[in-house]
């Protein structure tokens, strides 16, 4: 048995030749377009790309490595560059409601036009319409309102003092006003003459007086009249003025950006709100107070005029294309600005900055999933502007303030853009199981695999993309034997002799630390051996627990035998993982069996330091027992299996073989050979089935035995399946080559039984029975001794 089914030593790797390639280094080659081995992903992108429908986002998954960044980009920017320029945008006051801020959609670049010639406006109507003011035809049309009014004033007076004298009374100004004094031979009476006056003579002095009274009050009404239409007069004129004086200045604009509605009615708007704010822009009179800190009123404001080129798209060839590393609620979706004066937050629709989300209007967004998730509220608001086809700026502290403040609101944009989510498949099916929102908005999956098929074409692309990764970062070119042995490395990274792996970004890694080897040795070109230099120096950098636990194997401290033959114990093999790094450790396993009804015991289990799966392999054990032996009679067994000095917690089932051979071993009295270690999970048939880490777990048994001495009879059985996962290092398979160290494939319990103990399975033969001297003969009648034992002891009997 154990020469059938021994691996041949040319089924330990995968070589892939160098001369098969056509160029001498890879200087020679193309650079690679696109990518390699996702063609699956490609196609998925390009169609989330080309369908044109707000919820058909794209989520861009795999693992990191995998060159999901890279080739969205890539992808995005192909596209993008024949798509046209779409709009800029810009935010102006609205002077209907100030904190509601209007959003103008204008041609790419005609928005900094549009800033620029507001600016220059701006800076014009400050010096104009002083001047206006200012001017000797202002002076000259407001004297002349004024003097109209005041010779019709005067004219009244006048009227009303040749009445008063003529009546006996005069007019004089007061403190309180105009009062009507009688007179007598023209002269003002004191208040002690009239009392002396006869009082037929003051009553007829009161009569006059309160008939020259309401006269007076008849004319000072018609002067506060005649003030009130002098100030109407003078207002109409100083608009017809103030229009006139701007009228030219907007001329220019509104022919240039006649096409624009919108601008337009802003521009309108503009005129009407400088005619309404006419009185700010009249030279003060008397001194003006300056409190330091506070903006007076000394000079008008002409801000409320400017224009807030929020998008500026002028410089593009194209859609835009963002990729926002830092997803934060206000990066997406822009913020409101505030500035300090005197102690309070003051803000206007200048101060309204951008976010991700409008700078890729009418293009592309690309978001790492993880970091949108671990920016609070950025999700959320992200998927709702998909929902309602707007992006909203708000304050999201205002929802956390005692008190509400008084904020802007500005006027929404429509949102038009290609929203690209990139994360890992765990993220993809948790969101896609958990939140009904996300399916609905992210409907094209992008699949970026880990692996690729090791074609003849794919290695060649290979070569490509080792040429552009040499050209890009002006690393030393590689030759042929140096892209074979790359090509290998991809192979073993993925543990496949059929595949490569796709997780570039190692591969870049690995050219960049082997490129250093050979630049440090003055040479002009990366070989095998620097490949070998910078893979055997990775692992030295990682490997000290490694050397920590092959120190305790040869100390004895950990106990683990590599030579002789014990019952009821067996080597198995595990994988420690720690970071980038992973390699295999050599247990023991033991089995105890025994009288009694207690079946298969896990003491990992009892321990709590068993996963699921390790438990369920364990509990397989009892079903291929009872299939194999117990048709005929019960199942009267009570087994103890551990994993010796192991104090952590175990996980997986590739130890159950294992286990399974020690508990046939126990119940045969059949030792196990201790330097064959075992790997592979069983089902309940007995069929041996594959497992991962095969070589991390053959190359960390080999090194114990090299450290004690390969004594030729050494080795590991694997499943035969994981043969086309070998792909060793090149002492393992010169050992085994030499006939120094071994590996067998086995499909079955039967076969790897009979490798461990050198005795025959054995096969059922037609009456039921087993061949004698068999291990299932062995084990089929200890079986029967115990369930006879259990029958005499319950039934009260002792034999």
């Amino acid at each position: 048995m154990k020469e059938a089914c021994r691996i041949p030593v040319e089924e330990l790797t995968w070589r892939c030749d160098p001369a098969q390639f056509e160029f001498e280094t890879t200087a020679e080659l193309k650079c690679l377009e696109g990518t390699i081995g996702q063609d699956r992903a490609v196609t998925a992108i390009e169609f989330g790309l080309s369908f044109k429908d707000d919820n058909f986002n794209i989520f861009v998954l795999g693992d990191p490595g995998t060159g999901r960044s890279s080739t969205i980009r890539k992808l995005v920017r192909g596209r993008a560059g024949d798509e046209p320029v779409p709009s800029d945008w810009c935010y102006v006051l609205s002077f209907a409601d100030a904190s509601r801020p209007r959003a103008l959609q204008l041609p790419a670049g005609r928005g900094r036009e549009l800033q620029k010639k507001v600016e220059q406006l701006v800076a014009r109507l400050a010096e104009e319409i002083p001047k206006v003011f200012e001017s000797k035809e202002y002076e000259e049309q407001k004297g002349r309102i004024t003097g109209e009014y005041q010779e019709k004033h005067r004219q009244l007076f006048q009227r009303l003092e040749q009445h008063a004298n003529s009546e006996g009374f005069l007019l004089q100004r007061s403190v309180s006003g105009l009062v009507l004094v009688p007179t007598q031979n023209g002269e003002p009476l004191s208040q002690q003459e009239f009392e002396a006056l006869a009082e037929a003579e003051r009553k007829r002095l009161d009569q006059k007086g309160e008939a020259l009274q309401e006269r007076l009050n008849e004319v000072l009404r018609k002067v506060r009249d005649g003030e009130k239409e002098m100030r109407e007069a003078i207002a109409t004129m100083e608009k017809k003025v103030m229009l006139f004086a701007i009228g030219h200045l907007f001329d220019e604009l509104e022919e240039e950006f006649s096409g624009f509605a919108p601008v337009l009615d802003h521009f309108a708007a503009c005129k009407k709100d400088l005619v309404e704010r006419i009185d700010e822009f009249r030279p003060s009179q008397g001194p003006q107070i300056s409190i330091p800190g506070l903006q007076g009123n000394q000079e008008p404001s002409f801000e409320r005029y400017l224009v807030n080129l929020f998008v500026d798209n002028s410089e593009l060839d194209g859609a835009p294309v963002i990729y926002e590393a830092n997803p934060t609620y206000f990066n997406l979706f822009g913020r409101i600005e505030h500035t300090i004066q005197m102690g309070n937050a003051t803000t206007n629709f200048t101060m309204i900055k951008p976010g991700a989300l409008h700078r890729a209007i009418g293009g592309y967004l690309i978001l790492d999933c993880r970091e949108v998730l671990l920016n609070p509220f950025s999700y959320e608001a992200l998927k709702r502007c998909i929902r309602n086809h707007e992006i909203k700026i708000e304050d999201m502290a205002e929802q956390f303030r005692l008190l509400a403040t008084v904020s802007l609101k500005p006027e929404p944009i429509p949102l038009d853009c290609k929203i690209i989510l990139i994360g890992t498949p765990l993220l993809y099916y948790l969101l896609y199981q958990y939140d009904q929102d996300f399916r609905k908005y992210f409907k094209v999956k992008a699949d970026f695999d880990r692996m690729m098929k090791n074609t003849w074409e794919n290695v060649q692309q290979y070569a490509r993309f080792i040429a552009s990764k040499c050209e890009e970062e002006k690393i030393l070119p590689f030759d042929r034997g140096g892209v074979a042995r790359v090509v290998e490395y991809s192979a073993r990274l993925i543990e496949d002799k059929g595949k490569l792996s796709s997780r570039f970004l190692d591969i870049a890694d690995l050219l960049r630390e082997a490129a250093f080897y050979a630049r440090r040795k003055a040479l002009d070109r990366v070989g095998a051996e620097h490949v070998d230099l910078a893979v055997e120096a990775r692992i030295y950098r990682s490997n000290k627990a490694e050397e920590r636990i092959q120190e305790l194997l040869e100390e004895g401290t950990l106990l683990v035998d590599t030579d002789g033959a014990v019952v009821g114990q067996v080597n198995g093999l595990s994988v420690y993982l720690l970071g980038d790094y992973s390699f295999g450790k050599p247990s023991r396993v033991t089995v105890r069996t025994y009288l009694g009804k207690g079946g298969v015991v896990n003491i990992e289990r009892e321990a709590k330091l068993s996963g699921p799966i390790h438990d369920k392999g364990v509990l397989i054990l009892t079903g291929f027992l009872g299939d194999r032996f117990a048709q005929d009679k019960p199942l009267a067994l009570a087994a103890s299996i551990c994993f010796e000095q192991s104090y952590g917690g175990i996980e997986g089932d590739s130890a159950s073989s294992a286990e399974l051979y020690a508990l046939l071993s126990s119940l045969s009295g059949a030792p196990l050979n201790q330097g064959i270690a075992v790997t592979g999970s069983v089902n309940q048939r007995g069929q041996v089935q594959p497992i991962g880490g095969v070589n991390e777990k053959i190359e960390g048994f080999f090194s114990l035995c090299k450290v004690r001495g390969l004594t030729g009879d050494q080795g590991v059985m694997i499943p035969i399946q994981n043969v086309r996962n070998l792909l060793l290092k090149t002492e393992v398979r010169e050992a085994v080559a030499a006939g120094r160290f071994h590996l067998w494939a086995v499909g079955t319990i039967d076969e790897g039984i009979e490798i461990l103990t050198g005795v025959p399975a054995g096969r059922r033969q037609e009456d039921g029975s087993w061949p004698e001297g068999t291990i299932n003969a062995r084990v089929d009648s200890r079986l029967r001794q115990l369930a006879d034992a259990v029958a005499r002891f319950s039934s009260g009997k002792e034999g």
